[in-house]
């Protein structure tokens, strides 16, 4: 699983020019799966998620994390975190799970932060969707469940 995290101040997502899912003062996270992931590592991929420590606390230092801050998430399904570009000009996505695997594992990703109450907007999966950001920060990172040992 990996995954791009931005701190907004806020985040949307459409399609065909509609918003469908949008987020304040929050998380926007562009997530993919790959073949080997499981509920497992979804699982501990939030729990990382929820308590990184990215948000500035009364003296500007980042030792808040999104459950401090009350904060929304806005996650959209991103498969091409996966691209392998090695070869040739052209990304192969033969790396990234099968779409059945990948639209369970990102429900299930959604379905652990609604259960820990927090509020989550969603992308369409394998719509080709616009998203727009007010990075805050900005601040960005990447995540890879096999480079955190899960």
């Amino acid at each position: 699983m990996r995954a791009v995290i931005q701190r907004v101040k806020e985040a949307q997502v459409s399609v065909d020019q509609q918003v469908i899912g949008s987020c304040q003062h929050g998380l926007l996270i562009l997530l993919g799966i790959g073949p080997h992931d499981t509920d497992e590592v979804v699982q501990r991929f939030w729990h990382k998620i929820r308590n990184l420590r990215i948000f500035e606390d009364d003296q500007g230092k980042t030792n808040l994390s999104l459950a401090n801050v009350e904060g929304e998430l806005l996650v959209v399904s991103q498969f091409t975190l996966y691209a392998n570009c090695r070869k040739g000009n052209r990304p192969s996505f033969i790396d990234a799970a099968q779409p059945e695997l990948a639209n369970m594992l990102y429900e299930h990703f959604c379905e652990a932060a609604e259960q820990d109450g927090f509020t989550v907007g969603r992308g369409s999966f394998g719509a080709n969707m616009s998203v727009s950001l007010i990075n805050d920060g900005p601040f960005t990172i990447w995540l890879d469940s096999a480079e955190l040992g899960m």
